[in-house]
């Protein structure tokens, strides 16, 4: 990363952030995250939760610019290295860069993806997704929390959206001091619309969806399911709204059962189904829990996708997160037909993806069955990840087949 020393206009406009010696490695190598630990002093001290400043190392060189909340443990969430630009400056030309990277990646028969991928794309703390003519905006620090009103002129002036909704809320804002915030931000207040996804018709629930209304993330590995359904008799373990029993039905599935908890989930799955003109009978929907399913079917399936909720929270929760996906994954392979294939996922932001590798391991052991991997899976390229930023990655899957 660039460096230079700091000016006396730089001091005038912002708190200044001296690392400790030794401690600017991660940062320079783009790291955005910079831990209390790291810091030496702030000049002045105690600025406010979510103030910009600019981050030196020992000798005073300037690294670049962030935001800090003191209060917390990542104090420091970077936004810019080597420079020190008007933040207005900043998030328009962030936001161009992230439109034209998907713009090069996303499907023609796709307009629902993640446009802003926090730290990915260099706004740490804020998530856009796009459905449409619709963007959702997640806002979860404290120093996203400033940025709100430049995020939306910028995004208004991208792409002239119908609307702008914030679906702000979770953990993070909790930790960050910060409220939850539901508000339709720009526009008409939308309670819902309908997107488009490899092809296919998803009906998008603002109003009690999870998360931003859909989780875009499986998108590539739904298309990946799709590609290897023909004929094949299909489990939807988790299946939320549906999203790997459409791509399946679309691939060619000859049976496809669909399970989850939720009971509006599932009634979004069958309006996905109406939306696409396909059979009710195209899916069989069980309303309950996927590992009870699992264990106690006499049915065994050409494909089983098994992608559950985050099952670590935190990282108090990451042993017990280690038996659950062993349990999970173990009534998944004894359902598995012989030659059977699984698609295994782990969301969980706490639980390390060699750890979820071991815990497949012991599974296929517990279950007695002899896997082969075809292919370790992970989100989309509208998730990207800074490569000195593996703390980023939380989305990690395989691809197994039966030997």
């Amino acid at each position: 990363m660039n460096s230079r020393k700091v000016s006396s206009s730089t001091h005038s406009q912002h708190p200044v952030v001296i690392l400790k010696r030794g401690r600017e490695g991660p940062v320079r190598g783009g790291n955005p995250w910079i831990f209390s630990q790291a810091i030496d002093r702030i000049e002045p001290p105690s600025p406010e939760a979510g103030a910009l400043v600019t981050v030196h190392d020992a000798s005073g060189a300037l690294i670049g610019m962030g935001y800090c909340n003191p209060a917390t443990t990542i104090a420091i969430r970077m936004i810019a290295w080597g420079e020190t630009p008007a933040i207005e400056e900043l998030i328009a030309r962030r936001l161009k860069s992230a439109l034209e990277l998907r713009q090069r990646l996303i499907r023609d028969d796709t307009n629902a993806y993640r446009l802003v991928n926090g730290d990915g794309d260099g706004l740490s703390g804020v998530v856009v997704d796009r459905f449409g003519d619709v963007l959702v905006v997640q806002i979860l620090t404290a120093g996203a929390d400033r940025m709100r009103a430049p995020i939306v002129a910028a995004l208004n002036e991208l792409l002239h959206p119908r609307s702008i909704i914030e679906r702000s809320h979770g953990a993070v804002r909790k930790q960050e001091g910060l409220d939850d915030h539901i508000a339709v931000l720009a526009g008409e207040p939308e309670t819902e619309t309908i997107a488009a996804e490899n092809g296919t018709k998803i009906k998008i629930d603002f109003e009690h969806g999870q998360k931003t209304g859909y989780f875009l993330d499986q998108r590539d590995n739904r298309a990946s399911a799709g590609s290897i359904a023909s004929g094949a008799c299909v489990l939807d373990a988790f299946c939320y709204q549906g999203g790997f029993s459409l791509a399946a039905i679309a691939g060619g599935a000859s049976k496809i059962v669909a399970v989850d908890t939720s009971a509006r989930a599932l009634e979004i799955a069958r309006q996905n189904l109406e939306l696409n003109e396909y059979p009710a009978s195209a899916v069989e929907f069980v309303h309950g829990e996927a590992g009870k399913f699992m264990a106690e079917t006499a049915n065994r399936f050409d494909l089983v996708v098994l992608d559950p909720p985050p099952l670590a929270r935190s990282r108090g929760d990451s042993e017990r997160a280690g038996r659950l996906y062993v349990e999970l994954n173990t009534v998944a392979m004894r359902a598995l037909a012989p030659g059977g294939r699984l698609m295994t996922f782990s969301c969980s932001t706490h639980f390390r993806a060699d750890d979820f590798v071991r815990a497949v391991r012991f599974a296929a052991s517990n279950a007695g069955r002899t896997l082969r991997l075809l292919a370790h899976l992970g989100p989309g390229p509208d998730h990207p990840v800074l490569l000195g930023h593996s703390e980023g990655e939380y989305l990690t899957g395989l691809l197994l087949a039966d030997l």
